[in-house]
């Protein structure tokens, strides 16, 4: 009888040990190494025999064929655009987010939309009644006659289905539930999340058949299991929002089939995800007369051009320690912008509360708005409305001047198509469109800006 070989991986970083040890000497981490069942038997291992390609024979890179194959669309105009134009044969992808953002969702109605696509979703967390109440209250579902689900966490039973089924697109909801007979370990480990997913990469490579995973993420916000799982796969998503608000950001962090520029924007509603194909409009709300501290800022997310509602409130500190908030902003970017304002303009701030906020829950990383907030601040503490017409897009640096931002001619026209008739950019900025329809303010300086507002 073979000796049942025994390991101790690492649950943080997947370092494997011969023997247990308090700390991993990979990784560094404190009580991270947990035992692992080993059976090394090869007719245990990979898809079935029927899905298996032949041993791969070395190609002149002069002979291999450069045109691209057609991509699988999915019927969604956000999922396809973030993925590059669709999904790519053989490829596999990645989806993570926070518990109950709706990342279930938005796979399953893109299984019953996918136009001729016959889909298999995997599910190992959800029972077939489950998956049905939810698909039914989805607009998406008309037929359903090209979705399958299978509630089935082995893999060696999965494959079987797959092949006797040969779908055309296959959903795994989640990776962490799925198990090996290969190892021995609990499902959602860092050697079955590791060895599940070379199975179903082989899976991808022989057959052709596009995969789309389902990940976890830890409380840090970092997709759970081993980091080599990111490298595995050939596209990973992040579908982040805010659980207070409705809408649903959906980035690409790695895409070797497009780019990682893009980003779907989706509101969550009761009959499932609805793409919002003007975001602008919808972030600014009711045009109008605005109270003092509100400005609009042109912001760029990925390729798409947006304007996005900043607010602020500057009040007198009533404990002794001012306070300082930002939301949808970064804290920091936050101080030094006040520095700037009280050391290079003369105001001071440094005894009163400014709480900073960016409408529709939405978080922006860029400097481009740097001088949206700098005049919402200074709005709000002077009790002086900035005119409902005006953006704003420039960069502030630690002397006051305002920096130059890329791609400035989307943000005017992204401004000029929702009715705005001022846009103050960056003083050198090349490519200026001419007109009259839309008056565009070149300044170098902060305090341009406040004599072109405030006089």
């Amino acid at each position: 009888m073979a000796k049942v070989r025994t390991q101790y991986v690492c649950q943080q970083c997947g370092a494997r040990h011969a023997q247990w040890l308090g700390q991993c000497g990979q990784c560094k981490a404190w009580n991270t190494l947990v035992e692992e069942l080993v059976d090394r038997a090869e007719e245990r291992r990979g898809t079935p025999a029927g899905l298996r390609s032949k041993t791969p024979r070395p190609v002149a890179i002069g002979a291999i064929a450069a045109e691209e194959g057609p991509r699988v669309r999915l019927g969604d105009a956000e999922l396809d655009r973030v993925l590059g134009g669709g999904l790519v044969p053989g490829s596999i992808v990645l989806i993570g987010g926070e518990p109950g953002i709706g990342k279930s969702t938005l796979l399953l109605q893109t299984a019953l939309r996918a136009p001729g696509v016959r889909t298999l979703y995997v599910s190992g967390e959800e029972s077939e009644h489950q998956i049905k109440l939810r698909a039914d209250r989805l607009p998406t579902l008309s037929e359903g006659g090209n979705c399958f689900v299978l509630t089935e966490t082995n893999t060696q039973n999965l494959f079987k289905q797959v092949e006797e089924l040969e779908p055309g697109l296959l959903v795994i909801d989640s990776i962490q539930t799925l198990h090996s007979a290969v190892l021995d370990a609990s499902p959602g480990s860092v050697g079955q999340v590791r060895e599940c997913t070379a199975e179903l990469l082989r899976l991808a490579k022989s057959t052709g058949i596009p995969v789309v995973l389902i990940g976890h993420i830890t409380k840090e916000g970092y997709l759970a299991g081993p980091k080599v799982l990111e490298h595995m796969v050939d596209a990973v998503l992040q579908f982040e929002g805010d659980r207070d608000h409705a809408y649903r950001l959906l980035r690409p962090l790695k895409n070797r089939f497009g780019s990682t520029n893009e980003l779907g924007i989706y509101e969550m509603r009761g009959d499932g995800l609805a793409a919002v194909e003007d975001p602008s409009q919808v972030l600014l709300g009711q045009r109008g007369e605005r109270p003092s501290g509100v400005v609009v800022a042109a912001t760029l997310e990925g390729q798409r051009p947006l304007l996005i509602e900043v607010q602020a409130l500057v009040s007198s500190a009533v404990y002794g320690t001012p306070q300082r908030s930002a939301t949808g902003f970064d804290l920091r970017r936050l101080n030094m912008l006040l520095a700037v304002l009280e050391k290079r303009c003369g105001f001071r701030l440094g005894a009163k509360d400014v709480f900073l906020n960016l409408a529709g829950g939405f978080r922006v990383e860029e400097p481009a708005i740097d001088l949206a907030v700098v005049c919402a601040i200074l709005s709000s503490d002077a009790d002086l409305p900035v005119p409902h017409d005006t953006a704003f897009c420039g960069e502030v640096g630690l002397t006051g001047e305002v920096r130059p931002v890329p791609r400035t001619d989307q943000r005017i026209a992204e401004a000029r198509k929702l009715g705005f008739t001022r846009v103050f950019v960056p003083k050198g900025t090349k490519g200026l469109p001419s007109g009259t329809d839309l008056q565009v303010v070149p300044v170098g300086r902060v305090d341009e800006v406040l004599g072109e507002l405030f006089g």
